[in-house]
């Protein structure tokens, strides 16, 4: 019996090595790249992979897409987590100079603490943290990129409360301790978790 001209149209459709979208030629699902595998284990972390993959490529010069294995990106989000927290730190201090100098000729004039003056005092304490936090996280940088976990995860899983206490410190969001507080806290906020959610399932594997 003769091929019906339907079936024909299929066998050569077929034949021809058309790619299928989400599929190679020869039929196979493609592999998921290992940002895709580790953004989409983080969920027991309460991380997901929007907000995985938004701080591990944050940058448009981070390696996130180009690593080539699961540690990679560990020892990526580590010193991510680090590089975030100096950045933070040196904002605080900026914060600091700049109300300091303005603040000067105010206080002199109203010969009493300025509300300002009392908001340093937050800020001052929020940069005792970052101050104890750098110099462990660049430790726990190293330390995962050369795949040792377990001492990494400790320090990151601490870190992780830096940003939610600075923001206590400053008022919980009000006032001029607020204020002052730079956007970089938060930014380190969300890195931190991002990490320790990471080098935490590396650990565990």
């Amino acid at each position: 019996m003769a091929t019906s001209s339907p079936v024909l149209a299929l066998l050569l459709f077929f034949s021809a090595g058309v790619i299928v979208p989400g599929r190679t030629s020869a039929g196979a699902v493609p592999t998921a790249s290992p940002l895709q595998q580790l953004c989409g284990s983080l969920g027991s972390f309460y991380v997901t992979p929007e907000l995985c993959t938004s701080a591990l490529c944050s940058s448009p010069t981070s390696r996130c897409r180009s690593a080539g294995n699961t540690a990679q990106l560990a020892a990526l989000a580590a010193s991510l987590a680090a590089a975030n927290a100096t950045a933070a730190k040196a904002s605080l201090e900026s914060a600091l100079s700049l109300s300091l100098a303005r603040d000067t000729e105010r206080a002199r004039q109203a010969r009493a603490p300025t509300p300002l003056a009392q908001a340093r005092k937050g800020i001052r304490s929020c940069l005792q943290l970052y101050e104890g936090a750098v110099p462990a996280l660049r430790w726990a940088a190293r330390a995962v990129a050369a795949g040792r976990y377990r001492g990494a995860r400790e320090v990151l899983e601490a870190a992780q409360y830096v940003a939610s206490g600075c923001a206590g410190m400053a008022g919980g969001g009000e006032g001029e301790a607020a204020k002052l507080m730079p956007l970089e806290n938060d930014r380190f906020g969300s890195m931190a978790i991002v990490a320790h959610a990471v080098v935490a399932s590396m650990s565990a594997a």
